[in-house]
């Protein structure tokens, strides 16, 4: 289904982690004339598809295969952009334990992506845009960071994953309240369960899962409406709340993912 980018107020925009899943989901709902699409991704084949159905609904597409964990490929791709209203920060990855213990490299990676991975774009686009000028609304430019319910739950399944996220979260939410007063804004992004290829191996039941091109539509609106913190959908985040609250011990109860997606289809 095509998307309804004519829509939404920004006209060039970033994204990583475009080749599948909510990235690529964002894309699309995005694409519309007139509006330019900074898209990113590991897999190099699956970023060209997700590409060539935004050029087939009349956007402007520049598409970079390349890993976030790579801070000057990063760096380089947010400055050649030469501007942007919105920065999606959306790369990310998890790993199933199947109910054993996080390896040191598989802990390493999930942060290094997740969270450094993010700040490596994040970081110099807050400063360009801090250079633009400011638009009517009195906003130089925007910047959304995808972080997740998890980040509410110190999930024993994933510990790696809720932390990351969370930090990610918190990080995007406190950061907000003083660029705001330079005319920019973060937003922080954390939605349920959704159907991507990083939930696919998930072998307990994931309540009120979401197809992407639905999330993204609810990203884009929490963003559109100007909320610090984007949180979707709200029964999930009020349990995940409530479970973040019961003393630590409860939390063996919880189920744990399952196997890690394969490697050969990153999520980013």
């Amino acid at each position: 289904m095509q998307g309804i980018g004519q829509t939404w107020p920004w006209r060039r925009v970033a994204i990583t982690g475009a080749s599948s899943g909510l990235g690529a989901a964002l894309a699309r709902e995005l694409a519309s004339p007139g509006r330019t699409l900074h898209l990113s991704g590991r897999n190099a084949a699956r970023l060209a598809t997700t590409a060539e159905a935004c050029r087939a609904a009349g956007a402007s597409v520049t598409e970079s295969a390349f890993d976030v964990t790579d801070a000057p490929a990063a760096t380089e791709w947010v400055r050649g952009t030469a501007g942007l209203d919105l920065l999606i920060a959306n790369a990310g990855t998890s790993a199933g334990t199947g109910g054993t213990r996080e390896a040191p490299d598989q802990v390493a990676r999930i942060f290094a992506v997740n969270l450094t991975g993010a700040l490596n774009t994040i970081m110099p686009a807050l400063e360009m845009i801090r250079a633009q000028p400011p638009g009517p609304d009195g906003i130089r430019g925007r910047i959304a960071a995808i972080a997740s319910i998890a980040a509410f739950l110190a999930s024993p399944g994933a510990p790696a994953y809720s932390a990351s996220k969370s930090a990610l979260q918190r990080w995007t939410e406190a950061t907000d309240a003083t660029a705001r007063h330079d005319g920019l804004r973060l937003h922080a992004i954390c939605p349920g369960f959704i159907r991507t290829p990083m939930t696919a191996p998930n072998e307990f039941p994931m309540p009120m899962l979401m197809e992407p091109e639905k999330a993204a539509r609810r990203t884009l609106a929490g963003i559109a409406r100007g909320k610090a913190r984007v949180v979707y959908p709200w029964p999930i985040y009020a349990a995940a709340r409530l479970m973040g609250a019961v003393p630590p011990a409860w939390l063996s109860r919880l189920p744990a993912k399952g196997a890690p997606p394969d490697p050969s289809q990153p999520p980013g």
